[in-house]
């Protein structure tokens, strides 16, 4: 590779208005941060139950490191298998009501992991169009037929199982809570397919563990569909507040995965302080469901106030609000005018999200309070104004 062609690369990225850099914020995760200097009230951030800078994921982190170290030192399969692993995995599974669990080292690796060893040649994945760009890839790396079926379109999904081969392996796969949309699947009918099809459904709740109940266990649990879904993966980075993802399943689910998974037997495990913040965020999340209560309120709050404003938000009902522009060199003059008064809301633009659909993704937190969100109402009643946008314009 030369450096023309690298120069040439850039170039027609911002040409496009999809020239990405990275932004350095400061802070504790809390619903302001300091970006430049200058203090920014935040709705970009995956933290929605404010558990990533609490007290007791604090403490549990320290402990950890006093009592095992930093680091596992090894893979789960040599000697970086440690009790807290186990004891994290026990707590999901109970959590997520299955006999077993496995903790992965992040949602893409979980993902990419865990389809390929479900499927291979000759077998079909089928896959919702807007599922995550780790799902996409999990199924380009199993080699299987990928059939992509419209946003949720349960038609489309009967359509690509009649036309599978009657015995090829059929996987499933979708997001419960879309990640750029915020809005749900529709499960109960996709996973009464699948049974009527003999097809397994995976479901990645990555968005939705931790924020549904009952007691956050995600919308797998919610509709009452976990014995009927064989693979619920998640992760422990976004309403869990530390990091790392998990696969929940039946005991011999988790045991194919020690055996087969690539992308859990080839990396060095997570480190001590990691689980113990994940055990310390299921014990919060179980405790004090009014942590749920308040982002429903917030979402609420917020979301009413946009459309107000005469802003499209699309279907999500969720604590994720897509508040959709269209042109992607617009959208992020949307973001940096936010930024300029004090909201933080960013800019998705493709490949994250199709072409013509790049939108503001604007996240609540159970931490936000009524004057943080009449605050950002104020800014956005602005920049609507200078810019035009009212009516979803």
């Amino acid at each position: 590779m030369n450096a023309s062609f690298v120069q040439a690369e850039l170039e027609s990225l911002r040409n496009k208005g999809l020239y990405r850099s990275l932004r350095c914020v400061e802070g504790d995760q809390a619903p302001t941060l300091l970006i430049d200097g200058r203090e920014v009230i935040n709705f970009s951030s995956n933290n929605y139950l404010g558990l990533a800078n609490h007290p007791a994921l604090r403490e549990a982190a320290k402990a950890a490191i006093d009592r095992y170290g930093c680091g596992s030192g090894a893979s789960r399969l040599i000697s970086g298998n440690m009790t807290l692993h186990e004891d994290l995995e026990s707590k999901i599974a109970q959590l997520k009501g299955t006999e077993a669990a496995l903790v992965f080292n992040s949602g893409f690796q979980a993902n990419t992991g865990v389809i390929p060893v479900l499927i291979g040649e000759g077998d079909v994945v089928l896959s919702d169009a807007l599922n995550h760009a780790s799902i996409i890839d999990g199924c380009r790396l199993s080699r299987a037929k990928i059939v992509v079926y419209g946003h949720g379109d349960v038609n489309e999904l009967e359509r690509g199982l009649k036309n599978s081969l009657p015995n090829a392996r059929k996987l499933i796969v979708t997001e419960s809570l879309f990640s750029m949309d915020g809005d749900e699947a529709p499960l109960a009918d996709i996973v009464s397919l699948a049974e009527k099809h003999g097809a397994m459904v995976m479901v990645d709740e990555a968005h939705a563990t931790g924020v549904y109940e009952p007691n956050g266990a995600g919308v797998v649990a919610k509709l009452g569909l976990g014995e009927r879904v064989l693979v619920q993966m998640g992760t422990l980075g976004k309403a869990l507040g530390g990091f790392g993802a998990y696969v929940a399943g039946d005991k011999l689910l988790r045991e194919l995965l020690i055996n087969r998974c690539r992308s859990f037997i080839f990396t060095t495990s997570l480190p001590p302080a990691v689980m113990a913040m994940g055990i310390a965020a299921i014990d919060l999340i179980e405790k004090e469901p009014e942590r749920r209560q308040a982002l429903r309120n917030n979402c609420r709050l917020l979301r009413g106030g946009l459309e107000s404003l005469g802003y499209s938000l699309g279907a999500s009902g969720s604590q994720i609000l897509p508040l959709m522009i269209g042109d992607a060199t617009r959208c992020m003059k949307l973001s940096e005018g936010l930024l300029q008064r004090g909201v933080f809301a960013q800019g998705i633009r493709p490949p994250t999200v199709p072409v013509g659909t790049s939108r503001l993704r604007i996240t609540l937190m159970a931490t936000h309070t009524p004057a943080h969100i009449d605050q950002a109402l104020k800014v956005f009643k602005e920049v609507a104004r200078e810019m035009k946008i009212e009516d979803g314009g």
